[in-house]
C-alpha cells in the first residue's frame, strides 16, 4: 500500500491498541486493591472467596474471547471494539461502587468480557488496516499498550495506597483506596469509547461483506445468486477445522498457548514467591518487581524496531531458545541454593527476552497467518486457547513449586521452551513484509 495517510493510520491503530492498555491495567490493578477489598468484604480468612475474586475477570476473558470472532464476522470489528470500551467503562465504575461481594464479582466478570473481546480483536483490526511493510510494528503497539497499562496500574496502586501503620490511612485504604484504584480505569476506558467513534471499519471486513450484499440483491436461482452462494454463511468452527486449515490452525494454537506456558508470566503473578525464594526480604522484593516492570517496558520498545528488521520467525525462535537456556540456568541456580543479584539478573533477562520476542510477536503472528474469511473465528479460537493457557499456568505454579521446588519448576518451563523451539523451527514461516493475501496463498494449500 503506497501513499497511505500515516498520521491517520497511527491514530486508528493507537485507538484500537487502547484495548491492550485497559487489559494490562485491569490485569494488575486488582493485585494492589486485593489486601484492602478483602478486609472490606471480610474474606481475608477465606481462600475460596479470595480465589473467586481473583478469577471472575479471567472467566469473563474466556467468554469474551470465545464469542468475539463470530460476533466480529457478523457485526464488524469496530462495533465490537466499541462494545469492549463500554464494558471496560461500566466495569471500572461498578467494581468500585458496589458494597456487595457478589455484585463486585459480577462487575469484574463484565470487565473480563471486555478484556477477552479486546484481546482478540485489537491485534486483528490493526493487522487488517496496516500496510504489510509496517504491519508488525503496528500490531506490536498492542503489546506495548499492555505493558504500559501494567505500569500505569502499578503507579496508581502505589499512589493511592497509604502507609498501613497509621490507623487513619488504613481506614482510607479499606474504605476508599481500593475503590479509586478501579475508578481510575474509567478515564482511559471512557477515552477509548469516545475515540472509537472516529475509527473506520476494517477494510477486510468490508471486503468480505461486499459479496453478501450483492448476494442479497440477486434473485434466487439466478447466475448471480449462484455465484455468491459461497458467501451466504459466516465462517464458523466447522469451517475452521477443515483439513486445509489444519496446519495453520495448529501453528496458531501452539503459538498462543506457548506465549503463556513459556513461564514468564509466573514471574509477574508470583513475584513474591520467586524473589523470596532467591533470598530477598520484602523491601528487596518490591524493588526487584519494579526492575522487572521497567525491563518489560524497555524491551517492548525494542521489539517495535526489531520486529520489522529481524522478522517474526527469527524473534520467536530467539524467544523460545533464549528462555529455554535462561530457565535451565535459573533452575540450576535454585538447585544449588544461590541467591542475590545473579538471580535478579536471570529473571530480568527472562523478562527482557520475552518482552522483545514472544510478547509482541505472538499477537502479530496470530493476526497475520489466517485467511481473511476465517480470521475472526480463528483469532477468537486462538485467543481463547491463550486464556486457557493463562488459567492453567496460573493455577499450576503453586502446586508445581511446592512439589518440585523452584529448580524443578523452571526446568519444566525450560523443557517446554526447548520443545516449542523445535516445533517452531520446523513450522513457523516468516511473514514479514508480505500482504495478508499473499500469506493466505502461501500458508493455505
Amino acid at each position: 500500500m503506497q501513499g497511505y495517510n500515516k498520521g491517520f493510520l497511527y491514530f486508528i491503530c493507537a485507538v484500537s491498541a487502547m484495548g491492550g492498555l485497559l487489559f494490562g491495567y485491569d490485569w494488575v490493578v486488582i493485585g494492589g486493591a486485593k489486601p484492602f477489598y478483602e478486609l472490606y468484604f471480610s474474606i481475608s480468612d477465606s481462600p475460596l472467596m479470595q480465589g473467586i475474586a481473583m478469577t471472575t475477570a479471567l472467566i469473563g476473558c474466556l467468554l469474551g474471547a470465545m464469542v468475539a470472532g463470530a460476533a466480529a464476522d457478523k457485526y464488524g470489528r469496530k462495533p465490537l471494539l466499541m462494545l469492549s470500551a463500554v464494558l471496560f467503562t461500566v466495569s471500572a465504575i461498578a467494581t468500585g461502587l458496589f458494597n456487595n461481594f457478589t455484585l463486585f464479582n459480577i462487575a469484574r466478570f463484565v470487565g473480563g468480557i471486555g478484556i477477552g473481546v479486546a484481546s482478540a480483536l485489537a491485534p486483528m483490526y490493526i493487522a487488517e488496516v496496516s500496510p504489510a511493510e509496517i504491519r508488525g510494528r503496528m500490531v506490536s503497539l498492542n503489546q506495548m499498550t499492555i505493558v504500559l497499562g501494567i505500569l500505569c496500574a502499578q503507579i496508581v496502586n502505589m499512589l493511592l495506597a497509604k502507609d498501613t501503620t497509621i490507623a487513619d490511612n488504613q481506614e482510607w485504604n479499606i474504605g476508599w483506596g481500593w475503590r479509586w484504584m478501579f475508578w481510575a480505569e474509567t478515564i482511559p476506558a471512557a477515552l477509548f469509547l469516545i475515540m472509537s467513534f472516529f475509527i473506520p471499519e476494517s477494510p477486510v471486513y468490508k471486503q468480505l461483506k461486499a459479496p453478501l450484499e450483492l448476494c442479497s440483491l440477486a434473485t434466487e436461482g439466478t447466475q448471480e445468486s449462484s455465484k455468491f452462494n459461497d458467501f451466504k454463511q459466516e465462517a464458523g468452527l466447522g469451517e475452521l477445522f477443515q483439513h486445509k486449515y489444519g496446519k495453520v490452525l495448529l501453528l496458531g494454537l501452539v503459538v498462543a498457548v506457548f506465549q503463556q506456558w513459556c513461564g514468564t508470566n509466573v514471574i509477574f503473578n508470583y513475584a513474591q514467591e520467586i524473589f523470596v525464594g532467591a533470598g530477598f526480604d520484602v523491601d528487596g522484593m518490591f524493588i526487584n518487581i519494579v526492575i522487572t516492570g521497567i525491563a518489560n517496558v524497555v524491551f517492548t520498545f525494542v521489539a517495535l524496531y526489531t520486529i520489522e528488521k529481524w522478522g517474526r520467525r527469527t524473534l520467536i525462535l530467539i524467544g523460545a531458545g533464549g528462555l529455554g537456556l535462561i530457565y535451565l540456568t535459573l533452575g540450576a541456580c535454585y538447585f544449588m541454593g544461590m541467591t542475590g543479584m545473579l538471580m535478579v539478573a536471570l529473571v530480568v533477562a527472562a523478562i527482557s527476552v520475552y518482552a522483545m520476542t514472544l510478547g509482541p510477536v505472538t499477537w502479530t503472528l496470530l493476526a497475520e497467518i489466517f485467511p481473511n474469511r476465517i480470521r475472526g473465528i480463528a483469532m477468537a479460537t486462538c485467543t481463547f486457547a491463550l486464556w486457557v493457557g493463562c488459567c492453567t499456568l496460573t493455577f499450576s505454579f503453586p502446586p508445581m513449586n511446592a512439589a518440585l521446588g523452584s529448580s524443578g519448576t523452571f526446568w519444566i518451563y525450560s523443557g517446554i521452551c526447548i520443545c516449542a523451539f523445535i516445533f517452531l523451527f520446523r513450522n513457523c514461516p516468516e511473514t514479514k513484509g508480505k500482504s495478508l493475501e499473499a500469506l493466505e496463498k502461501e500458508l493455505v494449500k
